[in-house]
């Protein structure tokens, strides 16, 4: 889909805060090795940056994991987080060998079209790319596939808007505050599930 850049600014999708703290020596590490074991050139490390995040953090409702972690560095150092989280944390990674990334989100719901949450992914822009291409890092199970993909996304939730679920085209250069605020405002699993947001509005204002 075509995304809608929060700031027309592509440097502020390499910026790093406190949340995707692409500086912090474990990012940087991870960062390093990750690059050391591609083939050296962007798209390499982008493939192994996102299978890294997809597959060796757990996704903590398919662990178990009750820790609520949204700091990138902290999704690296737990190996534990929701979607939300694991995008923080391949942004991070991403963006700490220049390679611009950004956040985007779903809106999803159940097989009845209830209880729907909002999902958090990625997007990318490879040097020379004319467009973002998203990547889901949720993490597979069995009915979701997510695989890295420029040409046609092979995303975890393809959307079905026939049960309310949205694509949201709005990428972010920093988190939603919305999903922010679940994590950050969250003890436990069990409480940030009953946080999650239900959906979310266009760019923020301010």
């Amino acid at each position: 889909m075509q995304l809608i850049q929060q700031t027309p600014d592509l440097p502020a999708y390499l910026a790093g805060d406190e949340v995707i703290d692409h500086g912090h020596p474990l990012v940087q590490e991870t960062a390093d090795a990750l690059w050391l074991a591609a083939t050296g050139d962007a798209y390499s490390y982008a493939k192994a940056a996102f299978e890294f995040v997809r597959d060796t953090i757990a996704h903590s409702a398919d662990s178990g994991d009750p820790r609520v972690s949204w700091r990138a560095s902290d999704v690296l150092r737990t190996r534990n987080g929701i979607c939300y989280a694991k995008s923080h944390a391949l942004v991070a990674l991403l963006r700490a060998r220049s390679v611009p990334a950004g956040l985007c989100y779903q809106k999803l719901a159940d097989d009845d079209g209830s209880n729907p949450a909002v999902h958090g992914l990625i997007a990318l822009r490879l040097p020379g790319a004319a467009n973002w291409a998203r990547q889901d890092p949720r993490g597979n199970k069995p009915g979701v596939d997510a695989q890295f993909a420029l040409d046609a996304e092979r995303l975890a939730f393809p959307v079905r808007p026939e049960l309310g679920e949205v694509d949201y085209p709005e990428l972010y250069a920093t988190p939603h505050p919305a999903p922010l605020a679940a994590l950050q405002g969250s003890a436990d699993r069990e409480e940030l599930w009953r946080n999650l947001p239900a959906e979310i509005g266009k760019f923020p204002v301010g």
